[in-house]
């Protein structure tokens, strides 16, 4: 049996709280893990439980994380249901969160960015990924 892959997106960050609201509470994600002063590091993995990917947010005591390097480093959420692609934008713009044009005019066309704390932006795209793969 082959192994399944899973995919851990690492990042840092200076504003550890922020973040969980924007990715917690915004985007849906539920906390899978938590850690405090590991090595200087505290941290927070959100994902869903049982999918075969997952975010780490990681925070260096007394080390500046900084900003995103440009405005085209995305995350890309593929919703394929409108009522849901809908119901996700209302969440985010319920907790506060405005949208942002995006740099490439692409994700525009179907769907919506947003970003965070630290200039990373978060598309949610009203597309299904399988139908855009075979297009390509």
């Amino acid at each position: 049996m082959k192994p399944q892959l899973v995919l851990r997106v690492a990042r840092p960050t200076n504003d550890l709280a922020a973040v969980i609201r924007f990715y917690r509470d915004g985007l849906g994600l539920q906390e899978l893990f938590r850690f405090s002063d590991h090595d200087g590091f505290d941290g927070v993995m959100l994902g869903q439980p049982g999918d075969a990917y997952h975010f780490e947010f990681t925070h260096a005591h007394g080390h500046d994380a900084g900003r995103a390097p440009t405005a085209d480093n995305l995350v890309v959420f593929y919703i394929p249901d409108r009522d849901a692609w809908q119901a996700a934008i209302q969440r985010m713009k319920s907790q506060g969160y405005t949208t942002v044009p995006s740099f490439n005019p692409y994700w525009d066309r179907q769907g919506v960015t947003f970003e965070d704390c630290d200039g990373y932006r978060v598309v949610l795209q009203n597309a299904d990924w399988h139908a855009v793969a075979q297009q390509s």
